[in-house]
């Protein structure tokens, strides 16, 4: 059972992730979007934009360092054998670019038992260099209970 102290826990900011525009065609073509804000620079240019966009659940690549940071927590006691991923959701003020450098910080926002497994909502604030909040990316995992 996931240890309902950790509600309200944040994290240190994650290492900065420097947002490739390779990364960003590679994630493109693996979610099988053809859009050129995602493929070609000239295109995200010309719709006002300095490089390639990322599509939007390229959040999550960021956001995992911040779980990892959860699922090594041994307060935490999440066994990442019994976890399911629940939900996942994106709350964006600008778009992820090429060349944006960013750090996440993750809040523990829930920790709920329900059926003999726990819930637990992650929430991953994500910022640029400047400190100007991108992205929050919110996960809920389910850790399936030990009868489970």
């Amino acid at each position: 059972m996931v240890n309902p102290k950790i509600q309200g826990r944040e994290y240190p900011p994650t290492a900065p992730y420097l947002v490739g525009r390779e990364k960003v065609r590679e994630f493109a073509r693996a979610v099988q979007s053809d859009s050129p804000l995602h493929l070609d620079p000239e295109a995200a240019r010309a719709a006002g934009y300095s490089d390639v966009v990322a599509p939007p659940t390229f959040a999550v690549v960021v956001q995992e360092a911040t779980l990892a940071q959860l699922l090594a927590d041994p307060e935490a006691g999440v066994d990442f054998s019994r976890v399911v991923h629940g939900d996942q959701r994106f709350s964006y003020t600008r778009p992820i670019v090429a060349g944006d450098e960013l750090t996440a910080t993750l809040t523990i926002a829930a920790v709920k038992q329900l059926g003999g497994n726990s819930m637990v909502t992650a929430s991953s604030s994500i910022a640029d260099v400047s400190g100007a909040h991108v992205v929050t990316a919110i996960s809920t995992l389910v850790v399936r209970g030990e009868d489970a």
